[in-house]
């Protein structure tokens, strides 16, 4: 079974619900404090996954991110990076990819100053539902084709929560380089997919897009697909009741009414897709 640690600290609420998907996907989850790792209570080594959640970690207050990453840069490094070269995952939610980004993790090129995630063009903390549009499949976290993983949508709702969530580089050249190397992951849409027509891009246009980030970019992986970064909560939308219109979609008419309340919602399948991975990876060592 995968084995995931949530890490937590002050200021991070987000850890029971991502604990919860990753338990509904089938992961064996442990919820620790960074300070048990600090202390050497806990190995990163031990674990297959680790998941930074949402929150405002410290209060945010030198920086989204800054002090739990300045914590892990100078104390966790080592044991980081060689937990990412191993090839085990790694995913940071919101405030987590605000950390990852900080970390230099990701993008994964250029240190810590490669990119950054900065205030939102509207000056405003945005609380709204998005959509989404997957964008590649060499993302560990959205490749759905291994024989453990559920099946994925291409397109996905979920709700974000951030101030700062506009994903900027240092040198536009960098645009580029993250397309080439096909390491943009997720990305803002004008609405759902809905009866095989394509969903239009955001094109930076608010609240569709609801920081500005270059390229409508929601979410990151690094180059090899086993990082991923994105500012939308996916831990909030793996019950299909906890869409804000649940009760405007009537069940199909091959379902129940239980069947179709107890359908799993968008952003499960990131959860999913990380457990699958990782069995389908121990299936190959066996």
């Amino acid at each position: 079974m995968a084995k995931v640690l949530v890490l937590r600290t002050a200021g991070v609420n987000c850890d029971e619900e991502t604990a919860h998907a990753f338990r509904l996907a089938g992961g064996e989850v442990s919820i620790r404090h960074v300070g048990s790792l600090l202390r050497g209570e806990d190995a990163l080594e031990n674990f297959d996954i680790l998941a930074i959640p949402g929150g405002f970690s410290y209060g945010d207050d030198l920086g989204a991110g800054t002090v739990l990453a300045n914590q892990l840069r100078t104390r966790l490094a080592d044991d980081l990076h060689a937990f990412v070269d191993e090839g085990k995952l790694v995913i940071g939610i919101c405030n987590g990819f605000q950390v990852l980004v900080r970390l230099g993790i990701l993008p994964g090129w250029e240190g810590d100053k490669a990119a950054s995630l900065i205030e939102n063009v509207s000056g405003k903390f945005e609380d709204r539902w998005i959509h989404l549009r997957v964008e590649t499949d060499q993302c560990a976290f959205l490749d759905c084709s291994g024989e453990h993983s559920e099946p994925c949508a291409r397109y996905l709702r979920a709700p974000v929560a951030h101030r700062e969530g506009r994903f900027v580089f240092r040198d536009p050249d960098m645009v580029d380089r993250l397309r080439e190397n096909g390491q943009i992951a997720l990305t803002y849409r004008v609405s759902a997919g809905e009866d095989d027509q394509e969903p239009g891009a955001a094109e930076g246009a608010y609240p569709a897009n609801p920081n500005g980030s270059v390229l409508d970019i929601a979410g990151i992986c690094n180059e090899k697909g086993n990082v991923l970064g994105l500012m939308p909560h996916p831990e909030r939308f793996v019950h299909r009741l906890q869409a804000p219109c649940w009760t405007r979609n009537p069940p199909d008419a091959s379902e129940s009414t239980l069947e179709s309340l107890s359908r799993a919602g968008d952003g499960f399948s990131i959860f999913s897709g990380a457990i699958g991975f990782v069995n389908d990876r121990a299936d190959k060592i066996r």
